[in-house]
């Protein structure tokens, strides 16, 4: 029986919505063994917090706010979070693959001596082991493997695994003991958070992302597809180009070395449309692009398509916006 064990991640009091991508993994590999899955939820707040996804689904959510993991750094949540899933027989340990579950669990799968597979978009039952799938060469091919170890370290995509839904019943709640901390977490201090705070919605969460590239030129123009994502309620991105260019902020980033989108509507403007850049955003549903040359590999992706140049275009949609929303 695959006992699965999710690791879940808080910020500012509150359990994070990709801790829910890595639930719905869970609640597959439960529809597929018939095995009880737990979260574990470490981090200031974390006694309160779990109760909003006491519904999930988990047979047990544990939780600890001790001084160690008050803030998240590597060094002190990998031990922690190994000695939970070593005590409780895990055979599965699982976290979204974003930046948490990226810097966390490949020092957990180290300290379990676990075999890892990383960013899965799928998994399937193979006789008494599983198949997983993950995206290879910027998200061309779709390899199948297998993890040989007796416990298995995941991570999983957000935008293939969506958020879960409350799904009846209470998980019980209980403390997880604290382990010893290790010389590398007491060489480690937090000193400060920088939050940037927009009215936008969240890069990864939102339906709607308007996503500029080199053709924007400079950050003053850029301006313009922000303009045109406030009108439709969605949030910035931008190609890599754009961002070591110093138009925009290297959190806005999306492709393969940035983040992984999947929204209702993509607009991608005055990019290319480049191998990197579509294995972050490829997956969306509605996928709109507006570039002057219409050679450029983005209109190969895209449902539609407008040959034209953006500092025309994008005007002109925008004063188009106006008039629809009065």
């Amino acid at each position: 029986m695959a006992r699965t064990l999710v690791i879940g991640e808080m910020f500012e009091d509150k359990v994070r919505t990709p801790t829910l991508s890595a639930v719905t993994f869970a609640r597959k590999v439960k529809d597929l063994t018939g095995a009880a899955f737990d979260v574990l939820v470490p981090g200031k707040g974390s006694k309160g917090a779990v109760a909003q996804i006491a519904a999930c689904g988990a047979d047990k959510i544990f939780y600890n706010e001790s001084a160690p993991y008050a803030t998240y750094t590597a060094e002190a949540y990998a031990p922690f979070v190994s000695a939970v899933a070593h005590s409780g027989g895990y055979n599965v340990v699982c976290c979204t693959a974003d930046v948490y579950g990226k810097d966390l669990m490949p020092r957990v799968a180290a300290t379990l001596d676990a075999g890892m597979a990383s960013d899965i978009v799928g998994v399937e039952k193979s006789g008494d082991d599983f198949i997983f799938t993950r995206p290879i060469y910027a998200g061309n091919v779709l390899a199948r493997m297998k993890v040989t170890t007796g416990l298995k370290v995941v991570t999983v995509r957000q935008t293939e695994f969506a958020p879960a839904e409350p799904a009846g019943g209470k998980a019980a709640i209980e403390e997880a003991p604290a382990t010893a901390p290790e010389d590398a977490a007491a060489r480690v201090e937090v000193l400060s958070f920088e939050k940037t705070r927009s009215e936008r919605p969240e890069l990864t969460e939102a339906k709607i992302v308007v996503s500029g590239g080199r053709g924007f030129k400079n950050p003053e123009n850029f301006k313009l597809a922000e303009q045109l994502a406030d009108l439709l309620g969605g949030a910035v991105g931008a190609t890599r180009a754009a961002v070591d260019a110093g138009m925009v902020p290297n959190e806005l980033q999306v492709g393969q070395t940035g983040k992984i989108v999947a929204p209702d509507i993509y607009f991608a403007i005055g990019l290319s449309g480049a191998i990197q850049h579509l294995a972050g955003m490829k997956s969306s549903k509605v996928i709109v692009a507006i570039n002057k040359d219409e050679e450029a590999p983005i209109f190969s992706v895209a449902d539609y398509g407008l040959v034209a140049d953006l500092f025309q275009a994008v005007p002109q949609l925008v004063e188009e916006l106006k008039k629809v929303k009065g």
